[in-house]
């Protein structure tokens, strides 16, 4: 950083609320920390900001420096989007505020909240909004590629259920979108990442859930991975409409309390199943599983949502090296499980694992074009390749097994653009191919009327028209 730009650094200060950190600062080492202790970079400037005109005055002082700009909310992302070398990172950690309101069930959420900040909020009045499957992942990053979890099947996406935003554009200007006010740019968030500006406020449609739920966590191992997820194609379609599931392939067993000590880290197959309803519903839906492929063993409890939400953040602890790959798949077919189970033998780290979502029912019922949502809406599973390792050396060699499993499967794949939120090493071609040509070009053109300059860049990049 130039003496100038250091000096500038107390003008920075004089107008924002929230603190400010050069390289040389106590604070700037925890600020520009990520989730993925793969990515070390160092911004030359870290604006914590605390409101929406914070942002507007870290945005303004980039501009005037020529400084490249990160958004971070979360943190989470595998890619390390977030933070970038010599830039100006916009951090909008301390901006978790979450507002209920009962009465017209609608949940104020600041940008940089986490799915633990909103549900443990919303969780007090027996209400949730749809979003991940690890609480600290940060809500704006998952709502702005589209947000999908545990609730999908009841509700749709996070961006369905989405009303309005606040946004601070590239320009400084800070505007709400909805249906009614900037349309066009309501349109593009739901699902078009963060290339539209810093959402510094998300409003959202709550339902009631919880506060218990039930959980159905089934384990098998390598040896019955084929029979455990032809089980899976035939099981998934018929789930009740109150219902959740996720299967897992890789999985290294935990050491949980649950998990009988001799499978202890057994690498295997898992499916999670999470019913909403009635306990006594969840047993009928869950009894054909065990009796069809026999698992090592079983885990079918009520439990708490906000740990259902939990549940798996063991898998991706903060500070772990890791490195992702997705892609869509319509459906289990033969080829596909042959080469699913094939490839979680060959995995080296016990962390690495493939999560695998389903969608359909409620997220089928949005028109594809209503959003801008990348990917069809149809049922179809999202197969995610996480590699996940304790160091660097362990990551790079399954990052390279990510890389042979995502092209085996390729032939397979009904989107090979993948889902936006899981591009680690997104290409113009991927993103294009995600959101297919004519949304890709809608998408532009709103690129160009609120970041022609493409600020915004860092991220799953749609380029101004």
């Amino acid at each position: 950083m130039t003496q100038t730009v250091s000096a500038d650094l107390i003008a920075l200060r004089a107008v924002m609320r929230g603190p400010v950190f050069g390289p040389n600062d106590a604070g700037y080492n925890d600020a520009r920390a990520v989730w993925n202790g793969d990515i070390d970079r160092r911004p030359a400037v870290i604006a914590q900001c605390l409101s929406a005109e914070d942002v507007a005055a870290a945005l303004a002082f980039a501009r005037n420096h020529a400084l490249e700009v990160s958004v971070r909310g979360g943190g989470h992302a595998y890619s390390g989007t977030a933070v970038g070398d010599g830039g100006m990172m916009v951090h909008l950690g301390v901006m978790n505020s979450v507002v209920v309101d009962t009465q017209t069930r609608r949940a104020r959420v600041g940008g940089g909240a986490t799915m633990a900040d909103m549900d443990t909020a919303t969780q007090v009045h027996g209400l949730a909004v749809p979003g991940g499957v690890i609480s600290d992942t940060g809500v704006g990053g998952l709502t702005l590629g589209g947000g999908f979890g545990w609730l999908s099947r009841m509700h749709g996406l996070s961006i369905d259920n989405l009303v309005s935003a606040q946004v601070v554009l590239a320009d400084g200007r800070i505007v709400r979108a909805s249906e009614s006010e900037h349309p066009d740019l309501f349109w593009a968030l739901r699902g078009g990442g963060g290339n539209f500006g810093v959402v510094t406020e998300f409003e959202f449609r709550l339902h009631p859930i919880g506060p218990e739920v039930h959980l159905g966590l089934f384990f098998w191992g390598l040896q019955d991975g084929a029979a455990a997820l032809r089980l899976c194609r035939e099981f998934i379609p018929a789930l009740p409409h109150g219902t959740g599931a996720l299967v897992i392939v890789g999985l290294s067993a935990p050491p949980a309390p649950f998990v009988p000590e001799q499978y202890h880290l057994v690498p295997g197959h898992a499916l999670i199943v999470a019913g909403f309803g009635a306990a006594e519903d969840h047993a009928r839906t869950v009894a054909p599983i065990r009796e069809a492929v026999t698992p090592l063993f079983e885990f079918v409890t009520p439990i708490p949502y906000v740990g259902l939400q939990s549940m798996l953040d063991a898998s991706a602890p903060w500070g772990i090296h890791g490195y992702e790959k997705a892609l869509d798949l319509d459906d289990f077919s033969d080829e596909v499980i042959a080469i699913l189970t094939e490839q979680a033998g060959n995995k080296a780290s016990p962390m690495t694992f493939m999560p695998i979502f389903t969608l359909g029912d409620a997220f089928c019922e949005v028109d594809t074009d209503d959003t801008a949502f990348g990917g069809a809406r149809t049922p179809h599973y999202v197969c995610n390749i996480n590699a996940e390792a304790p160091d660097a050396d362990l990551l790079a060699v399954d990052r390279a097994w990510a890389r042979t499993t995502w092209e085996a499967l390729r032939p397979f794949s009904s989107n090979q653009g993948g889902y936006v939120n899981f591009m680690v090493d997104p290409d113009q071609d991927r993103v294009r191919a995600s959101y297919g040509s004519a949304k890709y070009a809608k998408l532009a053109g709103i690129k160009a009327e609120y970041d022609p300059d493409n600020v915004f860049h860092r991220n799953a990049n749609i380029k101004p028209a």
